[in-house]
């Protein structure tokens, strides 16, 4: 299979980042205001409650299959196999996921009340065992995963306008919802026809899967506590108004954090081939500038969102949501760890064959992000939530750290933070300035602000002669 060129890898996948960051962007402003809190906290608690059975039926096929995908991708009878494998894996068990649903549906009377609503959320369980989009990544398709996720999100962005209307209509905007994040999977079965054969082959061997598709089902159990299991517990210990405070401030982050973590996306592939193939050095070549990216991008992004908390979730959720300010600020430097985690764990530790160490890293992150949830949420509310989860995602980057400790002490000497500090510093002060002495409305102060800081940013690394961007500038403006 010809080998997809890296530069367009990424240039889709970021523009499919940016299609999921202005997706919510244009939608939410506007949902947050039909909805209120209380719509929007029902939603999200069913999205989450749906993401843990999403879990079991997926079985940790996502990571290990781009992984396996990609091994293979030039022998297409064995890829053949594969996919039909991990295929086979996930339909036995989203059927297990779904009875295990519907009975938790019908025992618990909180449920049971909104049973229309976590059916249709249920819809998402499908849609992903049979996108398969693993296996599109596994081969590099990112330009066809762009163009059909982006066909979706717009359909979703159509009905949503038309159909949603009031502070009723949140189950049809869980539809909604499940048609543009999820929608395009059915596509993709279809198409899957183009690249393997459908035709059932003899002497499966599912066993040979069994042990890693574990490692990797463990590893997603433990991440999906800690990313979900604190809007859950505040659903449970409090109620869904304090879900939907919550839940706007992690949109927001997640809005910044997808944009950093989309570069692994694209590079575990890749770096999966390249281990595979023993080729050390454009292993290692990959990892540096990974983590450039990752400092580079997310340091600015955390700093910008933490000084105009305040106007970002007027702006983009409304003055319900304005006792969320302080929330966004705790949980923002998130950020950061989780380009730094998912540079460890998903373009070191996983290409490489070490997933169980990425386990473990999860497991303490969850055990922290459960204790702290446990302590704090009786007492602050969604700011506990985001006091738990921002300590668990730094747990894990120093676990990951410790693990990598030898590969991270010669790779960080490559990184410039001396260029870093000179271009941030500068940038940072006219933010301050900016946003203690010009309140115009949200959206200009955000304007203004995020035009000023970033540009001083970007100039300041051009003038400290920064090796990426200068090589950037370098080869497309001549």
């Amino acid at each position: 299979m010809m080998q997809k060129s890296l530069k367009i890898n990424f240039i889709m996948n970021f523009i499919l980042t940016v299609s999921g960051i202005l997706f919510p962007l244009v939608t939410f402003p506007y949902i947050s205001r039909i909805l209120g809190p209380l719509g929007t906290g029902n939603v999200a608690m069913s999205s989450s409650l749906i993401t843990y059975f999403t879990m079991v039926a997926m079985l940790g096929v996502p990571t290990y299959g781009v992984r396996c995908c990609a091994q293979v991708r030039d022998n297409k009878e064995e890829l053949s196999k594969v996919v039909q494998e991990l295929l086979i894996i996930n339909l036995i068990m989203s059927i297990v996921a779904y009875l295990a649903l519907f009975i938790t549906i019908f025992l618990v009377p909180e449920f049971y009340a909104m049973k229309t609503l976590y059916i249709i959320t249920s819809s998402a369980i499908a849609l992903n065992v049979i996108g398969v989009n693993w296996f599109y990544q596994g081969i590099e398709e990112y330009s066809y995963i762009t163009i059909a996720s982006m066909i979706f999100k717009f359909l979703a962005f159509v009905l949503m306008f038309v159909f949603v209307k009031n502070s009723n209509d949140y189950v049809l905007y869980a539809g909604v919802s499940v048609i543009g994040s999820f929608g395009s999977g059915a596509i993709n079965f279809i198409r899957l026809k183009k690249y393997i054969r459908i035709k059932p082959i003899k002497n499966y061997n599912l066993k040979r899967h069994f042990k890693p598709i574990f490692t990797f089902f463990a590893m997603t159990v433990a991440t999906t506590i800690y990313t979900n299991l604190d809007i859950v517990m505040l659903g449970v210990i409090k109620d869904n108004y304090e879900v939907g405070l919550y839940n706007s401030a992690v949109k927001i982050k997640s809005i910044m954090a997808t944009l950093i973590s989309s570069l692994g996306v694209v590079m575990l592939p890749r770096l999966s081939y390249y281990f595979e193939e023993g080729k050390t050095k454009e292993l290692n070549s990959l990892i540096i500038r990974s983590l450039s990216f990752v400092i580079l991008l997310s340091v600015p992004c955390c700093l910008f969102l933490m000084v105009y908390a305040k106007d970002t979730i007027l702006f983009i959720a409304g003055s319900q949501f304005v006792e969320a300010s302080s929330t966004i600020i705790t949980i923002t430097p998130t950020i950061v760890f989780i380009g730094l985690s998912n540079l460890m764990g998903m373009q070191i530790l996983v290409p490489t064959g070490r997933e169980k160490l990425v386990l473990k890293s999860v497991i303490y992150g969850a055990i922290v992000d459960f204790l702290l949830n446990l302590l704090l949420i009786p007492k602050l509310g969604s700011l506990g939530a985001a006091v738990g989860t921002l300590n668990a995602e730094l747990v894990v980057v120093i676990i990951q750290f410790w693990y990598l400790k030898d590969l991270i002490k010669v790779i960080i000497k490559k990184i410039e933070f001396k260029c870093l500090i000179i271009s941030i510093l500068p940038a940072l002060l006219v933010l301050i300035i900016l946003c203690s002495h010009v309140d115009i409305n949200p959206f200009i102060n955000l304007l203004i602000g995020g035009i000023s800081f970033f540009t001083i940013y970007v100039v300041g690394l051009i003038m400290t002669k920064e090796v990426i961007l200068t090589s950037l500038l370098q080869k497309y403006i001549r």
